[in-house]
Order: structure tokens, then C-alpha cells, then sequence
């Protein structure tokens, strides 16, 4: 994946976190970069070309760090690698008094999307025309966008979108694939082999959600719709 680096931090967070007096720039340009180092390696979601932007936010005015020339960034266990997130400072300089503090930083995945060329309500059927490729945050709020409109032609708006804002996942409405009732065609995958039968559906087949359906046997199972009157089971 043709990942790019952004050519330097934001320099506006950098001159914001400085005037503080808490931190040396060396020890921001550390943050940053372990940040972006992060970014990437989380970053497969994204098209290639995606370039990772990392904005620090600043550090609480109320803090008193004693001087340290041996700052150590690092990322604290569990923290996200994309969006808002944070990177831990500690003093490591032997004889210094010791301290650690988290930094927040922004990390932005940047890269071509689909975005909506003008406001759209929710329950708006996507047409060609509703759509265009734009620059969006692939990273923004843990929910990838699309490269492509292709997916989204069809598809119905569950919430509305302003103008110039990238569709995403959860921003579509779950398509059918059958109701309880049906008959519904079971496929079942394992290590090498796949196996089908019929059965009929106890519950909707709602797309991304598990759903019952009861065999020819009489044994009832659940599996996950993947398609017009299709369920998959996982073994």
C-alpha cells in the first residue's frame, strides 16, 4: 500500500503545546511521529495513497513538569492508533525527578472518498448524481468510508448527511435479505470443505446481523445473511 507520511506534524498544535512551557519540541516531534508510525500500521482500511496526518493537542496548563532531558514516548496499552487518541510522556533521566503524562493527539487517515455533493435527508434512495469523490478522514469516528460509489447506488439514507460529508457504514440503511418465514438457502464453511442445505428462517435476514433458520432436519441454527434469501454459517 502506497502509504504516504504528512511532510511535517501541524505546526499550529506544535506552536500551541510550546507555548505552554511544558514540553520541549524535540520531545513533541517524538509524540508525533510515534503517533504517525501507529496511524500507519493501523491504516489498511484506507485506499492506497493515504497519507497520515497527526495534530498534538496540549497538555493541562495546570501541570508543573520538572526539566528532563530523557523523554520517552510511548503508546499506552490500549489506546487507539487512529482518530482522537493520546501518546504517553515519561521522564527516564536517571536523578531527575520522575513524571509521565499523556499527550492528545489527533491522527487523521487522508486519503480520496465518497462524499455527498449536496444535503441529503435521511431515507434518500443514492443515485449517481447524489455523489463525488472528495478528500475525507478515512480515521474519522471509527467508521471507514467508501472508495467507490458503486456500493452505495440503491442504498437508502438511515440518517441525513450535509453537504461535502462522507457516507458512511453505519449511515446506510441494512438491507433484508428475507423475512421469517422464508426459504432460505444454507451454505456452511469450514477448513477446505463447504456443505449446503435448505432451510426456513425463524427471524429476519438482516444484513450484518445473525439470524435463526430452522433445517430440513429440524436442528436450528444461526448464521449471518449474505445475500438475497442466503444465510452463511461459520464452522
Amino acid at each position: 500500500m502506497g502509504m504516504l507520511l504528512a511532510a511535517a506534524p501541524a505546526m499550529q498544535g506544535l506552536a500551541q503545546a510550546q507555548t505552554m512551557g511544558l514540553l520541549e519540541p524535540a520531545t513533541l516531534l517524538q509524540a508525533g511521529q510515534l503517533a504517525r508510525q501507529a496511524g500507519l500500521a493501523a491504516a489498511g482500511a484506507a485506499p492506497a495513497g493515504a497519507r497520515v496526518e497527526v495534530t498534538p493537542g496540549t497538555l493541562d496548563a495546570r501541570l508543573r513538569l520538572a526539566p528532563c532531558n530523557q523523554v520517552e514516548a510511548y503508546l499506552p496499552p490500549g489506546a487507539r492508533t487512529l482518530g482522537a487518541t493520546r501518546v504517553g510522556l515519561r521522564c527516564r533521566q536517571p536523578g531527575a525527578t520522575p513524571w509521565n503524562v499523556y499527550l492528545p493527539v489527533t491522527v487523521r487517515l487522508l486519503a480520496p472518498g465518497v462524499v455527498s455533493r449536496s444535503a441529503l435527508p435521511a431515507g434518500t434512495v443514492l443515485e449517481a448524481g447524489h455523489l463525488e469523490l472528495g478528500e475525507i478522514d478515512w480515521a474519522a469516528e471509527g467508521n471507514p468510508g467508501f472508495a467507490d460509489a458503486a456500493p452505495l447506488l440503491g442504498r437508502t439514507l438511515a440518517r441525513p448527511l450535509v453537504a461535502g460529508a462522507a457516507p458512511r457504514r453505519a449511515d446506510i440503511k441494512p438491507r433484508l435479505w428475507f423475512a421469517a418465514g422464508d426459504s432460505v438457502r444454507v451454505l456452511a464453511r469450514g477448513s477446505g470443505f463447504s456443505i449446503s442445505g435448505d432451510a426456513t428462517a425463524m427471524s429476519p435476514g438482516i444484513e450484518g446481523q445473525a439470524a435463526r433458520v430452522r433445517m430440513e432436519s429440524g436442528r436450528i441454527v444461526s448464521g449471518l445473511p449474505v445475500g438475497e434469501r442466503r444465510l452463511e454459517l461459520a464452522l
